[in-house]
C-alpha cells in the first residue's frame, strides 16, 4: 500500500439512536463525538438509526413511524387530485 493515502482504520463505537445499545468495530467513519466505553477507553462515537436492536427484521417487531398530517400536508403543497385533475392552483 502506498503511504498516507489511506484513511485511519480504528476503532469506533456505533449506537443505535432509539435503543441506545452500542458495538464497537472498526471504522474509517470520522466524527467529532466520542464515548468512553465499557473497557474505560474513549471511542469516536457514530449514532445510527437502525440497527439490529431496533430493525423489525431481527427484532420481529412492527415499528411506526409518527406520520400524522403527512397526507394533509402533501394535498396543501401539490394539491388534491379528483379524476386526474389537479384541483392546486398556484
Amino acid at each position: 500500500m502506498k503511504p498516507n493515502i489511506h484513511p485511519e482504520y480504528r476503532p469506533v463505537v456505533f449506537q443505535d439512536a432509539s435503543t441506545g445499545k452500542g458495538f464497537l468495530t472498526r471504522s474509517t467513519i470520522t466524527t467529532e463525538r466520542v464515548i468512553e466505553w465499557s473497557d474505560g477507553h474513549t471511542y469516536p462515537l457514530v449514532v445510527v438509526e437502525v440497527t439490529s436492536e431496533s430493525h423489525p427484521f431481527w427484532t420481529g417487531t412492527d415499528r411506526r413511524l409518527d406520520s400524522a398530517g403527512r397526507v394533509e400536508r402533501f394535498e396543501a403543497k401539490y394539491g388534491k387530485r379528483v379524476r386526474g385533475i389537479s384541483t392546486h392552483r398556484p
